[in-house]
């Protein structure tokens, strides 16, 4: 596969595919023409002599120190390095990937005053797999993600570390030289161009919505697993309930809950009992109220990466006009608050999804289970310590879920007085992702027991491919087993695609 970044940017598939599965990526030729009408303002602005921020003076604080002509590149290389300050562990491949492709796609919607070769340089990084090492802290979310981006600017210059394929830091001047690229010069703007804006932070963001949205129907999936072996009730996800509350995701999530509970022994067999589940309890009857918000949420979010992918996030923009404008559309803001947003709203489907964990482990309220899902309770304690650490999980996603974008620290002499935290908001809402992935996989191998003991009754169908995807290395209800990597194999059938596939084949696509 091919991505083309045009002077329309990128779409949010195309950053997934080059981020992840090793899309190639290529520069049009109205990008490329774009980029160098734009080149040809700012050469003539210097040739002028006149002070334009970026070109002639110095940055941030130093704003009003004009930069003489034969000194501007050294300007821009001393950017770059200065900048490059970040500390920490690096960021795995894929956000580094995503940052790139951003990058370019900023560059290339021609507003940026730099020459094509600049944008090519780096589409050349991405094609040849060339990673730059940047570390996870350095962002203040303003102006965009500085040190981040220095980071990957860096390794242009034949400076600073790549990520070797094993993990470990490799100088970046060995690795261009074993790709078979050469180092790039930087001619005045082009060090603030590459530096400026949300890339990092919208790179990440992108990535969660991908992930989010399929973990919000597998929530859907595991909630109904978990309902059907509690023995609960369909009613309350009849669509007539739902469209006198008419939130769009409730109503998809409601939907989804019910369509998985169809055609089960299990359900049948207490569905004409009056006196059986009268009311479910919350954890199991609200279930679409949460889900649906979360969907919801995610929708919002979408909306937000969507406009920011058409946006010009550089500062100074050289317009066609030729003035060169100082902006402030580099400020996360919008990203850091759509994050913070969808992981309170992820950190409380996971919350949900743990309360019927304990429920389905307790006794007294998981009709006629065993203690702890285990047939031999007491020598054995089945299921007992992955609820313990489903709790953990959730305690730590609530911490998580406090805002990041509200915790601005003033920079830069008070010149950068007010800074958007996106890239912390985008950071941990990546954790709080792979904390509710960990959480579904409980619930799935708690439901997945739970259906296993009702036998000889058997489950709808989803509960069946449930129980075949989980019984391959998890085997039948008996004596205790080493859990941790149960759970991690559990973890996998969440996250991966096969489980949902068989399910949507059996009872048709999730919304």
């Amino acid at each position: 596969m091919i991505v083309t970044v045009d002077t329309t940017g990128v779409a949010a598939g195309d950053v997934v595919a080059v981020a992840r599965h090793g899309a190639r990526v290529a520069l049009s030729d109205a990008a490329i023409e774009a980029m160098a009408r734009s080149r040809a303002i700012v050469d003539r602005i210097e040739a002028s002599g006149r002070p334009v921020y970026g070109v002639s003076t110095g940055f941030g604080a130093l704003a009003g120190t004009p930069i003489a002509t034969p000194r501007r590149a050294e300007l821009q290389h001393a950017l770059i390095r200065s900048h490059a300050a970040g500390v920490g562990a690096p960021m795995p491949p894929e956000v580094v990937r995503a940052m790139m492709l951003l990058r370019v796609r900023s560059l290339a919607l021609g507003l940026s005053g730099v020459r094509p070769d600049l944008a090519q340089a780096m589409v050349a990084l991405l094609n040849a797999d060339v990673v730059p090492w940047v570390p996870e802290h350095g962002s203040l979310g303003a102006s965009g993600d500085l040190a981040p981006l220095a980071h990957c600017a860096l390794v242009l210059l034949g400076e600073g570390w790549v990520l070797g394929k094993d993990g470990s830091r490799v100088a970046a001047a060995d690795a261009l030289r074993e790709a078979g690229l050469e180092p790039l010069r930087l001619a005045a703007k082009e060090g603030l161009a590459l530096i400026n804006g949300t890339d990092g932070m919208l790179g990440m963001l992108l990535l969660a919505i991908a992930d989010a949205g399929h973990l919000l129907a597998m929530a859907d999936v595991t909630a109904a697993l978990a309902i059907e072996a509690m023995l609960g009730s369909e009613r309350p996800f009849l669509p007539e309930l739902h469209a006198i509350r008419p939130h769009p995701g409730q109503a998809v999530s409601a939907a989804n809950i019910h369509r998985l509970l169809q055609n089960s022994a299990i359900m049948d067999s207490h569905r004409d009992d009056l006196a059986h589940a009268v009311q479910d309890a919350y954890s199991m009857r609200c279930a679409p109220q949460v889900a649906g918000a979360a969907r919801d949420t995610l929708d919002f979010v979408t909306a937000t990466a969507e406009r920011e992918l058409r946006s010009v996030v550089d500062n100074p923009v050289v317009l066609p006009d030729g003035r060169v404008e100082s902006t402030g559309n580099f400020h996360g803001a919008p990203l850091g608050f759509a994050a913070d947003f969808l992981a309170i709203a992820a950190a409380e489907v996971g919350a949900i999804a743990e309360r019927r964990v304990d429920r389905l482990l307790d006794v007294t309220r998981s009709r006629q289970l065993p203690p702890f899902l285990s047939p031999d309770a007491g020598v054995n304690s089945g299921l007992m310590i992955a609820q313990y650490t489903a709790a953990g999980i959730v305690a730590e996603n609530r911490r998580l879920a406090g805002p990041a974008s509200v915790d601005s620290l003033p920079t830069s002499g008070m010149q950068e007085d007010h800074v958007s935290m996106g890239w912390a908001a985008t950071r941990k809402l990546r954790t709080v992702l792979d904390n509710l992935t960990s959480l579904l996989a409980v619930e799935l191998l708690s439901a997945v027991r739970g259906l296993q003991l009702r036998r000889p009754l058997t489950p709808s169908p989803a509960g069946r491919a449930a129980v075949i995807a989980v019984e391959e290395f998890a085997g039948q209800p008996g004596p205790d087993q080493f859990l941790a990597p149960i759970i991690d194999q559990a973890r996998s059938v969440v996250a991966g695609r096969a489980l949902r596939a068989r399910i949507e084949e059996a009872v048709g696509a999730l919304g």
